[in-house]
């Protein structure tokens, strides 16, 4: 068995169940899970269920909703209107009366709120038991903590109770619980989802993220909160010449041996067997010096960057609010008297140590790391709660400060608690790390999560093990699948190097149906294939056999007629393959 593959969780409705039969079985979850600590404010079911009634209505109108009757849970400190937002103090709570921007195209998409959940005070912290409403224990070993901040969500999937869960991460909050709880947790690049109506922690790296089972269960919640927002002025749209998929043979970076001492011999052997798995898929690896990111991490909290939590809630902790937990205080608090040049000068620093990390990927597609350190009990973080909270930061503090993205999967256990890994990579190259993240878990690769990509059809060298296949692949293009002409094309053998056919429209009389590829690639992508596409090709519209068009090669009815008609063959392979037997 797969180490990282996850099986149905307990309580999970069977597919295809209305939107009121997941809410009955959700709640008949939550009662066999019992863990009240898991929520904060949970919304009564009868109120939930008739929701979940008016949306089955919906779909029976054959109203388009891509998340219908999908539930999950959102973190305390993000808006869902009606419902109180105390980021785990109860002093600080208010009643929004408008939900954040991810909450509302959520629910514009059919998805359903369950309630708000446990967190680590106003975000600060990875170990999910700084609440007055309870420590957070991890889904499967309740003796150990579930990570932070965005502990409840995290459980919350784990325990089978929510299809899907929103967290927020500015130093690992979306990927810690994750590993500690055995799911997938993905951090998109900063922006993507805009952070309106989210408490801040530390504003500029603030990320919503999204948890789940599954890659394939992450993916759509996410692809539906992504997309630029007036409100929020460092919400960001995918650029023009974004990959929308790894290569086949990924190069992926690995820490070297002295960058996992801070991990046990048998989590060290856990990470080993992953990085094997990727090797096993076809991916290259290679080890690099992962210390310079390793150093970046410590600004977070050790340097000047903390006054961006005092700005967030500093005022408010200032005043010794009833509820207030005394770490997330005092480190808070300490950012008060920091001078505006300490801060100044960490900018500094960090823009160095971005520069540096692009350096360090250099070549590579990603970069696998584990997730955290270790799985610690409640008892180590009673004993010792800001050095246990720390050390589970260390592979995960520096991603948002270099604006870099991350996938969590998890990766068996070690040391008697859950083990798991994240692909990080650079901005924008979100769906690269599902990818490779999907040769971890064994699915089939979700995606594409960009939403601005152009389909391509093509017939012949283009195709997959064709000669100029490259030209695609090379720049992130996306198999989407065969494609199949209507009957009213002639397909062309060209004298041309190296060999590759035209396809030409001559209607139905003696045409006949071509078969194909669909490929999906950015618009720069198909901007540049443009501008370099030789003569006698050029790209147009053409007819599929279901009656829809989707772009494609066609080929200068001239320049066809001094090739060699293979229409009979339907499909460049089928004739190479003749050839080769001739």
């Amino acid at each position: 068995m797969n180490p990282t593959a996850t099986t149905t969780a307990p309580g999970a409705t069977a597919p295809g169940a209305t939107a009121a039969e997941r809410v009955a079985a959700a709640y008949r979850r939550i009662e066999e899970a019992d863990r009240p600590e898991v929520w904060i404010t949970l919304r009564p079911r009868a109120e939930v269920e008739a929701e979940a009634r008016a949306l089955d209505a919906r779909t029976a109108a054959d109203e388009h909703l891509p998340l219908a009757g999908l539930l999950y849970a959102v973190k305390d400190n993000i808006d869902v209107a009606g419902l109180p937002t105390t980021a785990a103090c109860p002093s600080y709570a208010y009643r929004p009366e408008v939900s954040a921007t991810a909450v509302r195209r959520l629910a514009a998409a059919g998805a359903i709120v369950l309630g708000k959940t446990n967190m680590d005070q106003f975000a600060t912290g990875l170990v999910g038991t700084r609440s007055p409403y309870g420590e957070v224990r991890a889904a499967h070993h309740p003796e150990r903590v579930s990570g932070g901040s965005s502990s409840g969500s995290a459980v919350a999937v784990a325990l089978g109770i929510a299809d899907f869960a929103l967290g927020t991460d500015t130093a690992g909050s979306g990927r810690v619980p994750a590993a500690l709880n055995g799911v997938v947790g993905v951090k998109p690049t900063l922006g993507l989802v805009p952070t309106t109506g989210v408490v801040p922690a530390a504003r500029p790296y603030d990320a919503v993220t999204v948890f789940a089972r599954t890659l394939a269960g992450a993916v759509p919640p996410l692809a539906v909160m992504t997309g630029p927002d007036g409100a929020d002025p460092l919400s960001r749209s995918w650029p023009d010449a974004v990959r929308l998929a790894a290569p086949e043979r990924p190069r992926v970076a690995l820490p070297r041996e002295e960058d996992l001492a801070p991990l046990s011999g048998r989590a060290r052997a856990a990470f080993r067997a992953a990085a094997d798995r990727l090797r096993a898929s076809g991916a290259e690896t290679a080890a690099v010096d992962v210390s310079p990111l390793l150093e970046a991490a410590r600004l977070l909290y050790d340097g000047a960057l903390v006054a961006e939590r005092y700005a967030a809630v500093g005022a408010f902790l200032a005043g010794a609010p009833e509820g207030a937990d005394p770490t997330v205080s005092a480190i808070v608090l300490a950012a008060a008297d920091l001078p505006a040049h300490a801060l100044a000068a960490d900018l500094e620093r960090l823009d160095r140590h971005r520069a540096a990390a692009a350096r360090l990927l250099s070549g590579f597609d990603a970069l696998l790391l584990p997730t955290t350190t270790g799985h610690p009990s409640l008892a180590d973080v009673r004993a010792d709660p800001v050095g246990v909270n720390g050390r589970l930061g260390t592979y995960t503090n520096f991603v948002n400060l270099l604006d870099l993205a991350a996938v969590a999967v998890p990766a068996g256990e070690a040391d008697g608690g859950s083990f798991g890994v994240s692909v990080v990579t650079r901005a924008f190259d979100d769906q690269v790390g599902l990818d490779v993240a999907a040769r971890l878990t064994g699915e089939e690769p979700p995606g594409p999560l960009p939403d601005n990509g152009v389909d391509l059809a093509v017939f012949g060298a283009h195709r997959r093990g064709q000669p100029l296949a490259h030209q695609l692949t090379g720049p992130g293009a996306r198999y989407a699948g065969p494609v199949r002409t209507a009957a009213a094309y002639r397909l062309v053998a060209l004298p041309t190097e190296p060999a590759k056919p035209g396809l030409v429209h001559v209607g139905p009389e003696g045409g006949g149906a071509v078969t194909g590829e669909r490929w999906t690639l950015s618009p720069a992508a198909l901007g540049r294939f443009l501008a370099a596409l030789p003569a006698p090709m050029s790209l147009g519209r053409i007819r599929l056999d279901n009656g829809s068009t989707v772009l494609g090669f066609q080929c200068d009815p001239h320049a066809a007629a001094t090739g060699t008609d293979i229409t009979r063959y339907g499909d460049w392979l089928a004739y190479l393959a003749a050839g080769a037997e001739r």
